[in-house]
């Protein structure tokens, strides 16, 4: 009765551990996010398993049946499509639920792309916010990046190629021209490419080579340094409530006013949130 979290390669597959490997062989049913992407690394392994399709929009509907199944004995071990699961793919709800029905839930270590690119970047990863995928809308993301500004430990978002510029731009926006960013693609990938650079760099860099922006991408970004000019987050929220009901000029003069700050700074900050 025991269910196994499952770390397989993010590309190259050689980064398969030995006692996933053996874990995959014993256990009673695989449950994968893709069981046709996952059937192929069975097979690459040399592994035959009963596989069973556990993702994003069957998640909860099929979690109770696989804790039935542990219940009567089954082993089940849960992989993604690559990675570690959980860690920005399914298996939250499962691993859940099993905790309610004091169902042993076994890890086994292994690829993580966030890790792995943290590990080589070069900023502080004695602290770090693992943030995910961002907004896809532009205004959503300029919001939640704007929450971001003073986080002071190192950042680490996931993107795609055809959001990848956007979401870089609104960075430059939010935290600045200067921002440090590591940009790691296709990880243990026969392309794989690591670079550091100031946002603005970043983007030009890419934009130098339209190759370059394709491929799956980690991104690592540098926390804020606390100095005497940082903003409170409460006056971010009271322009931002302000700006609900007052053109912008009118609610950064009365900000700035509360709190005794530059109106033409608070104006500037309004504009990104626009």
């Amino acid at each position: 009765m025991t269910l196994y979290i499952v770390a397989t390669p993010i590309g190259n597959l050689n980064d398969i551990t030995l006692r996933a490997i053996e874990i995959l062989k014993k256990v009673d049913i695989v449950a994968a996010e893709d069981t046709r992407h996952s059937g192929l690394l069975l097979q690459h392994l040399g592994i035959k398993a009963k596989l069973f399709a556990l993702h994003d929009h069957n998640e909860q509907e099929k979690s109770q049946l696989l804790i039935e199944k542990l219940k009567s004995g089954v082993s089940i071990a849960l992989i993604s499509d690559a990675g570690t699961p959980l860690i920005n793919d399914p298996g939250y709800h499962l691993v859940k639920a099993c905790r309610e029905n004091e169902i042993n839930v076994v890890p086994i270590p292994g690829a993580c792309a966030a890790i792995a690119a943290l590990s080589v970047a070069g900023l502080p990863s004695d602290k770090f916010s693992y943030e995910g995928f961002l907004p896809a809308k532009s205004k959503a993301r300029v919001d939640y990046l704007m929450t971001l500004v003073n986080e002071t430990r190192t950042m680490i978002f996931y993107e795609s190629t055809h959001r990848l510029l956007d979401t870089l731009h609104d960075m430059q926006t939010v935290f600045g021209a200067d921002k440090q960013i590591v940009l790691a693609k296709e990880l243990t990938k026969t392309w794989e490419t690591i670079v550091s650079y100031p946002v603005t760099q970043l983007i030009n860099w890419l934009n130098e080579d339209i190759a370059r922006q394709k491929g799956e991408f980690v991104l690592i970004v540098e926390g804020h340094t606390k100095t005497d000019t940082d903003i409170d987050p409460n006056v971010i929220h009271t322009l931002k409530l302000l700006t609900k009901e007052l053109p912008l000029k009118k609610a950064a003069a009365i900000t700035a006013e509360i709190y005794g700050l530059k109106k033409n700074q608070l104006y500037q900050i309004g504009l990104s949130l626009e």
